[in-house]
């Protein structure tokens, strides 16, 4: 037994590359273990071979032949009282198991699995039998393995879930200066909060057993997608109030990564014409269900890791429903915006006055570190789900957006941090691109700020500043051409920096040489183009952010197609840098260019190589390195 929870130490946070090399020896040991007569010894084992296969993953599959049928006996013939911890064991073993080994695999035991799991859940099982927890969690995890062809199952596992998600917390109240439950301080299975002047004691096998039920039915909603519809009604009414659901956050984070899902499920059924004749209107009405539900929550909700959850959870959601939303329910989300700003910014301040406390440590050191981290993360995801709303309702947004200015425009002060300066240009910059012209009224207050910014001791916040200098340069029009010349000593400062190309700077580095190229492209007449796009050309390709990467590639693929003569340089002297550029994008398979631009390079260099006279031809070629010779030899002749 000690050399199986040994093995379980060790494989619990192996990954498979290390683990392989040993699963034979570990596997058959294992094996053995498993026909031993002491139940403890078997348990032990259960457990320990599940956890190698959760591991070990598909590298599981040549054992799975070997091990399946010991595991169904002992689930099929562990019957009698004394076994129910050791059949428990063998469910979460063949469920960890056929999720490693895959659906594929796994579908011929499967149904006979599933069988004797019915059969146990319509079985009376009684109150402090172990199976009932390791079977909920056997479901979900069968589920995940199984995908769709779960589905006729579901009408026998989801009653009881919804069972267990319903509990009621079991409380008892008495006042905190009496006697009575002194005792349940010592009690593991009652936990207790002093409010006011109540004491509340509640049990906790209930609370676990409940936030288990919710975790199912959001990973049920996840696994499922359309499939799960027909039970979206009843989850949806079940997990929503649980949102405030105080006595346990585990319940709670449930319920807010359900709420995502839920609708999900709902749009994808309607649009796959698979919601039994539900439409658009369906979707409305859960959007207005669910959405304030989480607003309301978010308002209330004392804990800032939760907080960010929700808002994460509301980001989703908006992502999959926005435009469902009516302005009413976005003023509300605007003003649950202002008022996380504001609370973070209460907390901010009341941390620093801790930290100027006399009696404070290195311990309080730490908490501190931990708790600003988190606030950190808060801030990023109010910026995405900010970012979601303006790309959702671009310029109708606007009025909105004007509401917040004044809680925004502080973020990008020096005394804030660099994730703070990040968030406030990235909302900027999704301003520039999805409300083009209606966004030009707000380039005189921040269009300095996006370029100061250019120069910030922060890389993250580098690569906002520059790609929405390149936003501004390609959307800004006349607005940005007083600014050009700085902006072009801002970005020259970025791309020349000694560490540029450096792990940590090389996105700031691609994103300024992407707005450098789109000042060249939308600004052409403002600029020394026989100077700058030289100096563009020299920095390509860029290979760090690939999303740029591709839209820079296709952009210097165009100018050659129109033979842009500053581009090519006087005598074409700047062709072998073209084609060199050309040949490392092609050799990087797909992620420098899209497949079109690919062939556009490709069939661009056919051209030179028909319409060039041979010496331009030959010197082209030995610029090249020798292997990018021999890969453009191989992608021009296949």
């Amino acid at each position: 037994a000690h050399a199986a929870s040994a093995v379980l130490n060790f494989s619990e946070n192996c990954t498979p590359d290390i683990l392989t090399p040993y699963l034979d020896g570990i596997v058959s040991k294992l094996l053995v273990l498993l026909q031993n007569g002491k139940q403890m010894v078997q348990e032990g084992a259960l457990t320990a071979l599940a956890s190698v296969a959760d591991s070990s993953q598909e590298q599981f599959q040549k054992y799975y032949d070997a091990v399946m049928p010991y595991l169904k006996a002992i689930l099929v013939n562990a019957n009698d009282k004394s076994n129910r911890m050791l059949r428990a064991k063998a469910m979460e073993c063949i469920s960890l198991v056929g999720m490693a080994v895959g659906r594929e695999k796994f579908r011929d035991d499967a149904k006979q699995v599933m069988d004797v799991l019915m059969s146990l859940q319509v079985s009376q099982m009684e109150s402090d039998d172990p199976t009932t927890s390791y079977m909920l969690q056997a479901w979900a995890r069968l589920c995940k393995c199984l995908g769709q062809d779960f589905l006729p199952y579901m009408s026998v596992v989801m009653p009881p879930l919804l069972q267990s998600a319903q509990l009621k917390p079991d409380v008892t109240i008495t006042s905190a200066d009496s006697d009575a439950n002194v005792d349940d301080d010592d009690d593991e299975s009652i936990e207790t909060i002093t409010l006011g002047d109540k004491r509340i004691g509640i049990k906790t096998s209930v609370l676990e057993e409940k936030a288990t039920a919710c975790n199912m039915l959001c990973c049920y909603a996840d696994e499922l997608k359309e499939g799960f519809f027909p039970w979206i009604d009843q989850v949806a009414t079940t997990l929503v109030p649980l949102l405030k659901f105080y006595f346990h956050e585990e319940v709670r984070k449930a319920a807010v990564s359900a709420m995502p899902e839920l609708l999900r499920s709902a749009k994808l059924a309607v649009e796959k014409g698979q919601a039994q004749g539900r439409n658009g209107t369906y979707i409305k009405q859960l959007t207005d269900y669910i959405i304030p539900a989480l607003v309301e929550a978010l308002h209330k909700e004392p804990e800032v890791e939760i907080c960010g959850s929700m808002l994460d959870s509301l980001n989703e959601c908006i992502e999959i429903c926005g435009p469902f939303l009516d302005e009413g329910q976005i003023k509300c989300i605007v003003d649950e915006i202002k008022q996380v700003i504001t609370a973070s910014s209460a907390r901010k301040q009341e941390r620093a006055e801790r930290a100027k406390a006399e009696d404070f440590d290195e311990e309080e050191g730490e908490m501190l570190k931990e708790e600003n981290e988190q606030e950190e993360e808060v801030f990023g995801q109010l910026g995405d789900l900010l970012g979601t709303l303006i790309k959702t309702f671009k310029a109708s947004f606007l009025p909105f957006f004007q509401e917040l200015t004044s809680y925004i425009t502080p973020m990008w002060g020096k005394d804030k941090t660099a994730e703070e300066r990040r968030v406030a240009i990235c909302i900027f910059d999704d301003i520039a691109e999805h409300c083009r012209e209606a966004a030009l009224k707000y380039y005189d207050t921040y269009l300095p700020f996006l370029l100061e910014a250019c120069n910030d001791e922060s890389p993250d916040v580098r690569q906002a500043a520059a790609f929405g200098v390149g936003l501004c340069a390609e959307f800004g029009g006349s607005v940005f051409k007083p600014l050009i010349q700085e902006a072009l000593s801002r970005l020259n400062a970025v791309i020349r920096h000694p560490n540029a190309l450096h792990l940590d700077n090389v996105m700031a580095y691609d994103n300024a040489v992407s707005a450098l190229g789109k000042i060249c492209q939308f600004h052409r007449d403002s600029i020394d183009a026989a100077q700058i796009l030289p100096a563009w050309l020299s920095c390509l390709p860029i290979k760090g952010d690939l999303i740029e990467a591709k839209i820079v590639h296709e952009q210097l693929c165009s100018m050659v197609e129109r033979s842009d003569q500053e581009l090519l340089g006087p005598n074409n002297q700047y062709l072998p840098k073209i084609v060199s550029v050309f040949a490392e994008v092609l050799c990087a398979g797909k992620d420098l260019a899209t497949e079109q631009t690919a062939s556009r390079m490709i069939n661009l260099i056919r051209h030179f190589q028909q319409s060039l006279p041979a010496s331009t031809l030959a010197s082209t070629w030995s610029s090249l390195q020798p292997q990018q010779q021999l890969a453009l030899q191989s992608i021009l002749s296949s």
